[in-house]
């Protein structure tokens, strides 16, 4: 009889752990041929038409980095939140909270205040009502053992109906012939263009800078990570640990936050409940894809922005369903995840001893006994 079981491997390469990773991406990509295949399209047409739909005009790169910009934000914060065991789930609530918060400040301003005063204000807003979003958890955990997930997935929806009810009734915009709706924001508070795309991919690039070094080289981040590793650990090095998960968490909440900021001030300029367009649940996989490091998360981000605006490039040049895209992300996150199983373990065939062998050897002891 044949047994299989996994043994742990020793240290493994860098460069062969990226290896399994890129081959178990690859196998991802090619289930999702054989899927489109199956559904009675051809494979290679489509992949070609969401390259083509996502970098293969000006506008397409555009849009494509437009898009992964709040990703790679959000994507940046949750690693903060992951490096801990911090299972913050309620980036897409965050984001919005961000967004109300920048949406209230920029109406209170001087019509006549210029963007260099405006736009900071309104970052600082967002940021705050991130980081206030996501600390209500971080409170229950520190101090009760709330479950996490639960708690900042339940906050995702009470802060999308609190901005229904702001968008129906009381930021109701009168200007809008009936419509519910929210005024626009003032010009005041619209991110400028560099190169046709809003300055937020600048901010985004230097906010990876940041949070690698903060990770990897300050004394908040190296706590944060050993939190993460093991509380007990963290408890015999002498860190507090409630106030690295306090401070975890605002921090998280405060970059999610601030991409509510850039979505507001630099694509849609008014707030509404859909302005998170699902970007906190897609940057988990950003994340986790490019395993809470800072400057992967860049490739990652514009792999998923790239997939979503290629989706609809598919659907109308090829007829594929947009819908495909999303069981694409699905795999290769699958993929990805299950990368790790390869890396950290081997699978060990063994054979079992034949019976007149264990026969045997029973025999053979009992003699001994006698």
């Amino acid at each position: 009889m044949i047994k299989l079981r996994l043994a742990k491997k020793e240290d493994v390469s860098g460069v062969k752990a990226v290896l399994i990773r890129v081959a178990s991406i690859l196998a991802a990509i090619f289930l999702s041929g054989l899927l489109i295949l199956l559904i009675g399209h051809n494979p290679i047409e489509t992949f070609a038409a969401m390259l083509e739909g996502s970098f293969g005009s000006a506008y397409g790169i555009k849009n494509t980095v437009t898009v992964a910009v709040p990703l790679l934000v959000i994507g940046l914060g949750l690693s903060i939140a992951f490096s801990m065991r911090f299972w913050n789930i309620g980036a897409e609530g965050q984001l919005v909270m961000g967004a109300i918060w920048g949406t209230f400040v920029a109406h209170q301003l001087p019509e006549n205040m210029s963007r260099l005063l405006a736009l900071p204000i309104v970052a600082v807003a967002a940021i705050l009502g991130g980081a206030f979003w996501a600390v209500i958890p971080g409170l229950f955990r520190a101090y009760s053992r709330t479950n996490e997930t639960l708690f900042t997935l339940m906050l995702n929806y009470v802060a999308i109906k609190f901005t229904v009810y702001l968008r129906c009734e009381l930021w109701k915009d009168p200007n809008a012939m009936g419509f519910p709706q929210i005024a626009p924001l003032p010009s005041s508070a619209h991110l400028p263009k560099l190169f046709g795309i809003h300055i937020g991919w600048i901010i985004a690039l230097i906010l990876v800078v940041v949070v690698h070094i903060f990770l990897r080289y300050s004394k908040l981040g190296y706590e944060i990570r050993v939190v993460g590793e093991s509380e007990r650990t963290a408890h015999y090095a002498g860190i507090n640990v409630r106030k690295v998960i306090i401070t975890g968490t605002i921090i998280s909440g405060a970059l999610v936050g601030l991409a509510g900021m850039i979505k507001l001030t630099g694509v849609s300029w008014t707030l509404s409940e859909s302005i998170g367009g699902g970007n906190g649940f897609t940057a988990v996989m950003v994340a986790w894809l490019a395993q809470l490091q800072a400057p992967v998360m860049i490739l990652t981000a514009l792999l998923f922005a790239a997939m979503e605006q290629g989706a609809m490039a598919m659907e109308i040049s090829v007829g594929v369903p947009a819908s495909v895209s999303k069981v694409i992300e699905g795999l290769i996150l699958f993929a990805a995840l299950s990368s790790d199983l390869f890396i950290r373990y081997r699978v060990v065939i063994e054979k079992s001893k034949k019976p007149e062998r264990l026969n045997a050897q029973k025999d053979s002891r009992k003699e001994a006994v006698k």
